[in-house]
């Protein structure tokens, strides 16, 4: 599958956090042929194994989550009431399109309500609109009618717009972060079906990313690498009115190496093994600046007895809001500096 198209698939499937399953089954019909195994853990990560030459272990990770929204409340006149799961900023929320997946596996489309300019105060003009003064209006005209459409307490939901391509290799899409991450996965286990890897490589598509390293964490133990990289969609704040300092990364330049961020500091052994890698394959990369976010690797490389973890991050416009934006160039560069690393790891580590 190109990546352009398993992009789009998979960045409009329905995955919040803790109901990633339509991301998982769409992964895993997809990665079947390219893996010497897999299974779906207890709780929901799903593990591809592209065995090696030797037992020597590594491991990719990318989260299969999403932030969302939790249905807490249904008024009388059918209004929906709602919590945040994971980092939303709520100032953004107000007027965004939302669909609601119910037990049933349906989906009912719905808006965050807001109130025009008309009848607001001068002062709730200026005002944010608190997260318990937000509600979702599904146009139901009761309670009954909302339960007839099979939304209840608990049911999940997240601001969703359909995938766009632009012009010049961008493209907009709900969920980059990260989905753009389980696509370099993907991609990975694909070419390595046609390579002989020394060290066996084990993907985790993993649960629970967005509300405490949950699944990768977890994976580790089961995993127990020698080494692990976590794949990221990461802030690319290259935009108007950011200053030098706290521009992250820019969209364009290619796969970013973390050095530090706020789960983990990354050895500089293994940050100058990603940078010799990048620099032998001519594959243009860029440096993170530090301390900003966190990834999976931060519960990684504490599990188990240590592991020798860092991350590479695709740069996405807008993560954490209904749409992001980012360029095919960085993923296609983001995967052949994975498929390197992985392929390199052994001389780059034991050299």
């Amino acid at each position: 599958m190109e990546t352009l198209p398993l992009l789009e698939s998979l960045s409009n499937a329905f995955g919040v956090s803790g109901f990633e399953d339509e991301v998982r089954e769409k992964i895993q019909t997809i990665v079947a042929p390219f893996a010497d195994a897999l299974r779906t853990d207890v709780l929901g990560n799903l593990l591809a194994t592209r065995h090696g030459r030797t037992e020597r272990t590594f491991m990719l990770d990318a989260h299969m989550d999403e932030i969302g929204l939790m249905i807490s409340h249904v008024e009388d006149a059918g209004f929906l009431h709602f919590v945040t799961i994971g980092g939303w900023d709520t100032r953004i929320l107000p007027a965004h399109a939302v669909t609601i997946r119910t037990r049933a596996g349906g989906s009912v489309r719905g808006v965050i309500g807001s109130l025009p300019p008309h009848i607001l105060t001068p002062e709730e003009r200026d005002r944010p609109i608190p997260l318990d003064g937000m509600f979702i209006d599904v146009g139901a005209r009761s309670a009954d009618e909302v339960a007839r459409w099979g939304v209840r307490l608990g049911d999940p939901a997240v601001p969703a717009y359909p995938f766009e391509r632009l012009p010049d290799g961008s493209v907009l899409g709900k969920a980059l972060d990260d989905r753009v991450g389980c696509v370099v996965l993907i991609k990975v286990l694909e070419r390595l079906a046609a390579e002989a890897p020394e060290m066996t490589v084990v993907c985790n598509f993993a649960i629970g990313e967005e509300t405490g390293l949950r699944g990768a964490r977890t994976a580790a133990y089961q995993i127990m690498p020698e080494i692990a990289l976590a794949i990221e969609g990461t802030v690319a704040s290259d935009v108007p009115g950011v200053a030098a300092p706290r521009r992250l990364t820019t969209a364009g330049s290619g796969p970013a190496i973390t050095l530090a961020d706020r789960s983990l500091i990354v050895s500089p052994r293994f940050v100058r093994a990603l940078e010799r890698t990048a620099e032998d394959h001519h594959i243009p990369y860029q440096l993170k600046r530090p301390l900003y976010g966190g990834t999976d690797a931060g519960a990684i490389h504490t599990s188990v007895g240590g592991v020798l973890a860092g991350s590479v991050s695709v740069p996405c416009r807008y993560i954490h809001a209904p749409l992001s934006l980012l360029r095919l160039s960085d993923v296609e560069e983001t995967i052949r500096l994975v498929t390197a690393f992985v392929l390199d790891a052994p001389r780059l580590f034991d050299g």
